[in-house]
């Protein structure tokens, strides 16, 4: 089936935040004597904030925290991390990504995010790229992380196309996992390569416009 769409996750393939991420979750985290590394840090790429809590806290030792404190915690974390977020400026994308966003909208096809972040739109303003997209799904909108194929459904549902028209571009290997059971074609690149799950592998996201000669 002809492709019509494309659907990007957001960190990791278009910005990067890691980092962010690792040092709002590492103050949260030192904060109450748990153990965190750049190894559990990378368990938590795609995954939700409250999932991502959850990981964090298999090395806490004290009292079990209740819902309510946990919720707490995250809310914390997310303080930190937009703190971090609010640095963010246009020069954080690169001209690789702009110009192949802007390519794919020339060529006819739709173009949407599909990120499990509950920041994503805060993320797309300070960097440039609100208007860069026909349609945003995020982590405001769905109820389930990736690999379940929620948010990629959903972007495809904001563009009204099917699924089997779309193409994912993913980093993670559990946004493969989910663009493939969301019946989408996906697109590897960075870390997600190594799963060998993916239809296309890309170096660069330029590459996009190869595929989609």
């Amino acid at each position: 089936m002809k492709i019509h769409a494309v659907i990007f996750d957001l960190d990791g393939v278009l910005v990067f935040t890691d980092c962010f991420h690792y040092q709002a979750w590492k103050e949260v985290a030192d904060a109450r004597g748990i153990y965190f590394d750049g190894e559990i840090n990378h368990r938590l790429r795609g995954v939700s904030r409250m999932e991502s809590l959850e990981i964090i806290l298999e090395q806490y030792e004290g009292i079990p925290l209740s819902q309510e404190e946990k919720e707490a915690v995250a809310e914390e974390k997310n303080r930190i991390y937009r703190g971090l977020l609010a640095g963010m400026t246009p020069a954080d994308v690169g001209a690789d990504v702009r110009e192949t966003l802007s390519e794919l909208r020339r060529r006819g096809y739709a173009v949407a995010l599909g990120s499990s972040s509950k920041n994503a739109a805060f993320i797309l303003e300070k960097v440039g790229l609100s208007e860069a997209f026909d349609a945003v799904s995020d982590g405001t909108q769905i109820t389930r992380s990736k690999p379940d194929p929620e948010v990629f459904l959903r972007a495809a549902e904001l563009l009204g196309e099917e699924p089997g028209r779309c193409l994912v571009v993913e980093d993670a290997e559990a946004g493969i996992k989910a663009g493939i059971a969301g019946g989408m074609k996906t697109a590897a690149i960075g870390d997600a390569v190594r799963s060998g799950l993916a239809d296309y592998r890309l170096e660069q996201i330029s590459d996009l416009l190869k595929i989609l000669e």
